[in-house]
């Protein structure tokens, strides 16, 4: 698919994003049915045209530099059901659904730990063993 197949459709989106400094903005994946919130990452401008021209969700990995499609790896995929932007504009929520296991760390989602009693407690175990999912490579 070219960029400018998709360019003029998604324009008022795109046009609605404030980017920040670096071309990135915040996005947080939340299950679409069951409200769940499941990770926060972030967008460049491309990966969010992939990711309307697609369907499928890919970020941009600030560690590897580069575009990160969701599942790439894993299999763990998020299809895009709505995409939101923010009053600012500057967070996209976007609301999926998620194939398995959202985090890296093999559980549902990124928010594993909670602050209690002055303690932080994993509140959720894994699901599938890291390993499973990147053949040791998380």
């Amino acid at each position: 698919m070219s960029e400018h197949a998709t360019a003029p459709a998604n324009a008022p989106t795109l046009a609605a994003i404030a980017f920040d400094a670096n071309g990135l903005v915040p996005a947080i994946a939340q299950q679409h049915d069951t409200g769940e919130v499941l990770m926060m990452a972030w967008m460049n401008r491309e990966a969010v045209e992939e990711t309307l021209a697609t369907g499928q969700v890919c970020y941009f990995s600030r560690s590897r530099g580069r575009l990160w499609r969701k599942g790439e790896t894993s299999g763990q995929v998020q299809r895009l059901v709505e995409l939101r932007v923010d009053c600012d504009g500057d967070t996209l929520l976007l609301l999926v659904d998620q194939t398995g296991v959202a985090c890296h760390t093999g559980r549902r989602n990124c928010f594993f730990r909670a602050a209690r009693g002055g303690s932080l407690v994993e509140i959720a175990a894994p699901e599938v063993a890291p390993e499973t999912l990147y053949g040791g490579h998380s």
